[in-house]
């Protein structure tokens, strides 16, 4: 286990990347043999400045954290701390619980970062993408980028998983985000059958609708199951995939949502007002400054 780790702790940027390029690769080509929808945004603009952002991101995250999650990993288990930490468990148990914890830990975040109206003012951002493709799945504010690095070291100091866990947890949340924000149409029998394990496009689209109840549902990135468990899943939109209208309701001007000048200044555009989570149920939205 220890060279596994050591030979983790010296290619964990390569591993990542690798992973993220092969996977990225094979959805852009999917969306372009079978999209679901059609797109209304000039897609040379989206993905230039969504995969800026997404570039900025990554530099500011090594700028400020060069060790990134594992090294934390590393630190953790050095210093004893963590649950993991405290049993001795079989290798693969252990990843396994580490694996699931942390994507638990996703799902609150997520909830969290809707149901807190400073945190919405980041995370609509994300949101705020008029069409909803493989790049909208890495298209973040960098301060919540920020906030979501720290949240993950205090999940790794409380949970002490193994490092191998962590580079699985990225991995496989990297992939997942970039396959279920994918525009592309998968048989109805098998979307039925990878909700069971997985969160598919046509689950996770129906977050990115601008109805407020539907939006507060599916906040699953990885695994589907804590949306069903905590009643906070929804089977589809109420208008149909390829009616239902994408991104935030105040939120339509391409040059503040498709360019990275207006996503970096999104967060401090407009009042601070709330966008709770309890808004279960649908009312017939009217054009405001709420979100």
């Amino acid at each position: 286990m220890t060279d596994i780790n050591e030979f983790i702790m010296n290619n964990e940027v390569s591993i990542r990347l690798s992973f993220f390029l092969g996977i990225f690769a094979v959805m852009a080509i999917w969306e372009l043999i079978a999209p679901r929808r059609a797109l209304t945004v000039s897609k040379m603009v989206r993905w230039t400045n969504n995969l800026g952002l997404v570039f900025l991101n990554s530099f500011i995250l090594r700028l400020l954290f060069p060790a990134a999650a594992v090294g934390m990993t590393a630190f953790a288990s050095e210093q004893g701390w963590g649950l993991l930490n405290y049993y001795d468990l079989p290798p693969v148990l252990a990843v396994i619980i580490a694996v699931i914890a942390m994507d638990f830990v996703i799902y609150l975040q997520h909830v969290m970062v809707h149901a807190i109206p400073v945190l919405w003012r980041l995370h609509r951002v994300h949101h705020a993408d008029l069409d909803y493709d493989v790049t909208t799945g890495a298209r973040f504010h960098p301060v919540e980028i920020i906030l979501s690095m720290l949240i993950k070291f205090a999940t790794i100091m409380v949970l002490g998983p193994p490092v191998v866990a962590v580079v699985i947890f990225e991995v496989v949340l990297n992939a997942t985000a970039m396959f279920n924000h994918s525009n592309i149409r998968l048989n109805l029998t098998l979307d039925r059958f990878l909700r069971l394990i997985v969160v598919t496009p046509d689950m996770h689209r129906v977050h990115h609708s601008v109805e407020d109840d539907e939006t507060n549902s599916n906040f699953g990135f990885s695994l589907p199951w804590w949306d069903r468990l905590f009643g906070t899943y929804r089977d589809q939109p109420r208008g149909g995939h390829e009616n239902m209208t994408i991104g935030i309701r105040t939120f339509r001007e391409p040059r503040m949502t498709s360019w990275i000048s207006g996503m970096l200044i999104m967060p401090f555009v407009g009042k601070l007002s709330g966008y709770t989570i309890n808004r279960r149920q649908w009312q017939q939205a009217e054009d405001s400054n709420e979100k």
